[in-house]
This record gives structure tokens, sequence and C-alpha cells, in this order.
């Protein structure tokens, strides 16, 4: 009996193996750390040096950073200069500036910038060293105080900043 078509054939098998190679892999702790090697990290205070100081910041980006660590990683936390991963760092950035302008040319939003300046040292692997600087903003109605809406606003710029931070860092991406 003689296939009706030989092309086909042709073209299924390479399928077959690519689909077969090609299996996805997921990692659900949100790192892509080997915890062979990587075992403790030490993360540093980051002090505020913004020209425009808000005190509670500092607090509550480095919880939000090391809860994020906790919950995503299987790192111990530790005090030591003998850590397998370093993070330092410090905020330099905390500003506003008016957005958008209405009819009586007075701001109607306003943008709070913060920006948090990172080293990262992999005692286990050097290339993977970063020091750079993250930057996250959200916005609001000129109608309202900034003091009434500044811990809320902190607090979700901190956890955006923690996000970009630990998918540089740890997450590996």
């Amino acid at each position: 009996m003689q296939n009706k078509y030989p092309l086909l054939g042709l073209l299924i098998l390479p399928l077959l193996v690519m689909m077969n190679s090609c299996i996805p892999s997921y990692k659900f702790n949100g790192s892509a750390l080997n915890y062979d090697i990587y075992k403790t990290i030490d993360v540093g205070e980051f002090p505020i040096r913004a020209a425009l100081v808000y005190p509670p910041l500092q607090q509550t980006f480095e919880n939000k950073l090391l809860d994020a660590i906790t919950r995503q990683t299987r790192l111990n936390e530790v005090d030591s200069n003998n850590a397998d991963l370093e993070m330092t760092g410090e905020i330099t950035g905390y500003s506003l500036s008016p957005q958008a302008v209405g009819e009586d040319a007075y701001a109607t939003e306003t943008r709070l910038t913060i920006t948090v300046h990172v080293k990262y040292t992999d005692n286990k692997n050097p290339a993977n060293n970063i020091d750079q600087s993250f930057s996250a903003y959200r916005q609001f109605s000129s109608n309202l105080l900034l003091i009434d809406v500044q811990d809320d606003l902190c607090n979700e710029i901190s956890e955006e900043l923690v996000d970009l931070i630990f998918n540089a860092t740890l997450g590996n991406w």
C-alpha cells in the first residue's frame, strides 16, 4: 500500500521531536537561585539620602524588601560579611512634580517619584553583581494634600520598587 501523503510524515516527525525537547520549566518560588550554592543573604539598611525626606519611607521599604525575600526565597537573612549574597543601598530620590495643568494654569495632577540605588553583590559569582538605580512613581490629584495620601503612595511605590529589584537580582530574569 502506497502512502498518499509522503511529505506529511516528513513534517510531523521534526514537529514531534521539537515538541518533546521543548518542555517548559517553571519555578514557583519566584526566584531562579540554586539553593545548593546560595544559602544566605545580608540585607543592609537603605537610608534616605534624598533632598526631600519622609522618615517612615525607610522602614516601609526595608520591611517590604525583607518580606519579599522571605516569601519568595529560601535564603536565610544574616548580618554578616560572609553571606553568599549582599544587598545594600540608599533611597536617593523622593520628589514631587506637577503633571497635568488645568485651565487656570495650576497643576491638576502631581507625581510622587521614589528612587532607590541598590548594590547587589553575589559573592559566589561576581558576574551577577548589580549596581543600579530603580525608580517608580504614582500620580495623585493636586486637590489632595500629600500628607493625606503619602502613606498609601509610599506603600504602593515601595511594592513596585521591591518587585523591580527582586526581578533584577534574585529573580535573575
